[in-house]
């Protein structure tokens, strides 16, 4: 079988997979979003019962009771006897009286004894008629938007209809038990009625809408979600580092700097990257540097790790800068490239040049040694290169399957410890793909809440079918409310980033010396109380 038979048949394999529904999934999110049907059931009872009150014309009902009275009674030539005490003798009856109530000439009489300008048509509209329980006993209603017409009408109806009957059926008639009266409340519309349907449609509705865009959402939300379309470990979990800034998704957009919420000053611009991200943050990096170095087996002075994601703006950049950073702090000499040549952020967030790069060297018009950049978030910290992805070139995917590329990687290899490729998103460009072709390993940023589990299958699938060995999933932006308080990075009373940073901050000095204190006094009794404790030691 040949390679393109291969890939159609794990083409029609992807797609034939079945579908799961995980019913605890849908029953957390309605738990979770709870509050989102109580409000729709309070609005739509509000709406009906509104509704009800202003856009409904209310209807009144007078009724008039008659007794069927029959004994030996003739229908034409015919004569039969029946029994008073028959039931189903009295519902035939009721059911010929019925029909002789609704025809036109005893309808007509109503009509001219009523003196309505009212149809024939409206007025049977008006009409209905239904035996008492089962019984010789049969009321008529009429039901009207005026409570006199109603009562009028009824009692034409108590005055018309025996002598009908008489008339029609000999030996049998229709004697009146109750004369109508005029309603005095309207018996339609049920104010209590339709708000309890308004409440329950309203509860029900919200209720199925809550369930159906979760089973058809496809969105990773939880390590759940990771398990079951990919088959890689989680090798660290990324908090959102921009949480007061909707979450960070303005800034890994490509058109961050142009943003509302893009930071003022390009130090600031910085904070997501180096020394001055979190603490939890920090930590997730530093895990993810263990597991990497535990990841290579083999004796390869260098390592390349290329990172790469299934879909755009999940942070492959930042994660790829931030792995950089945290590689450099063991004293490793780290390289970053970044080989996204058609959308290139890495120099923009690192605020280096972004003129010259990878695009030069493989074109030929620039040699390594002009193309290296030294980053360092400060000072004092352990320093990384940065290799940009240079100009925009009309053949990114041709430099970078290259020979000249091969050749770069070889003198590279023998120049850092670590190279670390910012690749572009799989799922948008092909360009990936041939990247992770010299890297000894990948890593998959997934965005929490962002990305979809079929994109990262798909995006998976392929970098299998090119032989490249996947090390596992950075989980970026991710969070979880319900264990929050026994996180690291949390501002908890007996967290551990409540030891850390410098000691001479507002907090320490509210919490050793008071808040009433000023700065000067805070600050000389703090460095006496270190005096006495150093003098202690």
């Amino acid at each position: 079988m040949d390679e393109q038979a291969v890939q159609m048949t794990a083409n029609q394999k992807r797609d034939n997979e079945p579908v799961e529904i995980d019913l605890l999934r849908l029953w957390n999110a309605l738990r979770r979003k709870f509050w989102m049907v109580i409000i729709a059931t309070v609005l739509a009872g509000v709406l009906a019962f509104t509704y009800t009150m202003f856009a409904v014309t209310p209807l009144y009902k007078a009724t008039a009771l008659f007794y069927v009275n029959n004994s030996d009674l003739s229908v034409g030539d015919a004569s039969f006897s029946i029994s008073s005490g028959d039931i189903s003798t009295s519902k035939s009856l009721v059911s010929s009286y019925i029909v002789i109530l609704n025809t036109r000439g005893t309808i007509n009489d109503v009509i001219d004894y009523a003196g309505s300008d009212r149809s024939y048509g409206e007025v049977r509209g008006m009409i209905s008629a239904a035996a008492v329980n089962e019984t010789e006993i049969f009321a008529v209603d009429v039901t009207s938007t005026d409570p006199a017409e109603a009562e009028s009408l009824a009692n034409a109806i108590a005055h018309v209809i025996p002598k009908r009957i008489a008339n029609i059926i000999e030996g049998s008639s229709a004697k009146v038990v109750d004369y109508a009266v005029q309603p005095a409340s309207p018996y339609s519309p049920s104010y209590t009625k339709n708000t309890m349907t308004g409440l329950m449609l309203g509860f029900l509705i919200s209720a199925l809408l809550i369930v159906l865009v979760e089973a058809f959402d496809v969105t990773i939300k939880e390590e759940e979600d990771l398990d079951r379309c990919c088959k890689y470990p989680i090798l660290a979990s990324v908090p959102d580092m921009t949480s007061d800034n909707k979450k960070g998704r303005y800034y890994y957009r490509s058109s961050y700097k142009h943003s509302r919420y893009a930071y003022a000053d390009k130090e600031r611009g910085k904070g997501l990257i180096g020394s001055n991200i979190g603490f939890a943050a920090s930590e997730a990096y530093k895990m993810l540097r263990t597991k990497i170095k535990y990841s290579f087996t083999d004796d390869n002075k260098c390592h390349v790790i290329a990172i790469s994601s299934a879909m755009a703006g999940e942070g492959k950049s930042v994660s790829s800068a931030n792995l950089a950073h945290t590689l450099a702090q063991f004293g490793e000499r780290v390289l970053l490239i970044d080989c996204d040549m058609r959308r290139p952020t890495v120099a923009e967030k690192l605020g280096l040049s972004k003129t010259q790069g990878l695009s030069d060297y493989l074109t030929g018009t620039m040699e390594i040694n002009g193309l290296l950049q030294r980053y360092s978030s400060k000072a004092n910290d352990n320093v990384f290169y940065v290799m940009s992805a240079g100009p925009n070139p009309p053949n990114p995917m041709e430099l970078l399957s290259s020979p000249k590329m091969e050749t770069l990687m070889k003198s590279l290899r023998n120049l850092f410890d670590y190279i670390v490729l910012d690749m572009p998103p799989i799922g948008e460009v092909s360009d990936a793909l041939v990247s992770a072709r010299i890297a000894d390993g990948l890593l998959l940023v997934v965005r929490q809440n962002y990305c979809n589990r079929i994109a990262l299958k798909d995006a998976i699938w392929q970098f299998d079918s090119v032989g490249c060995k996947v090390l596992g999933v950075v989980v970026n932006c991710s969070y979880d409310d319900a264990n929050s308080k026994y996180k690291y990075g949390k501002y908890k009373k007996y967290g551990y980033r409540y030891y850390r940073g410098n000691r001479y901050s507002r907090q320490y000095y509210r919490q050793a010396y008071g808040a009433d204190r000023t700065v000067k006094d805070r600050t000389q009794n703090a460095a006496k109380t270190d005096a006495r404790s150093d003098q202690k030691r």
